[in-house]
C-alpha cells in the first residue's frame, strides 16, 4: 500500500520512525511533511495534505500526528473520502479499519511513546475492510450523510 503521512511540529518527532516503520512492514511512504520544526505551523494544512493525497488516489490510507490527535481527525474528517480517527489503543486502530473502513489513523504525539505509536501503525496496517454485510450498510449510511452535506 502506499500510505501518506504528515505531522504538525508537536508530531514532527514520531514521523521519521514512523516513516520508517511503514516502510520496514513493505509499504511505500509519501512525506507530505513537516520536514522542518516551525512551532507555528497548523495541523489544518496537513491534515489537508494527507486527504487530498487519498482523494486524489495518491495514498490509499493515511497517519497524521499533532498534538493530541483530535485537531487532526476534525479537520480531515472535513473531505470527502477521508473517515479519520484518534486511536490510542490497538483494538480501535484495528476495528476502525475492520468495521468502518478508516483510512486515515491520527495520533496524539504529545499523549503516546513512539513504541505505542509503532504498535498502533501495525495494527492500522495490518487491518482491511471485512465488508460484512452490517459493516458495509454502516459505511453505506455515513457516504449517505457525507454527500448530502
Amino acid at each position: 500500500m502506499k500510505i501518506a503521512i504528515a505531522a504538525d511540529h508537536a508530531g514532527l518527532p514520531l514521523k521519521a520512525p514512523l516513516a520508517e516503520l511503514i516502510r520496514s512492514l513493505g509499504h511505500e511512504v509519501a512525506d507530505l511533511g513537516a520536514h522542518d520544526y516551525d512551532k507555528d505551523d497548523d495541523y489544518p494544512d496537513f491534515a489537508r495534505y494527507v486527504g487530498q493525497a487519498i482523494q486524489h488516489g495518491q495514498a490509499e490510507r493515511g497517519v497524521l500526528v499533532c498534538g493530541s490527535g483530535v485537531g487532526a481527525s476534525v479537520a480531515a474528517n472535513k473531505m470527502a473520502g477521508v473517515r479519520a480517527a484518534v486511536c490510542h489503543d490497538t483494538y480501535s486502530a484495528a476495528q476502525g479499519v475492520e468495521h468502518d473502513d478508516m483510512n486515515v489513523l491520527c495520533l496524539g504525539g504529545r499523549i503516546i511513546g513512539p513504541t505505542q505509536a509503532e504498535q498502533l501503525v501495525k495494527a492500522f496496517l495490518g487491518a482491511g475492510f471485512s465488508g460484512e454485510a452490517r459493516h458495509q450498510r454502516r459505511l453505506d449510511k455515513v457516504l449517505a450523510i457525507e454527500k448530502a452535506g
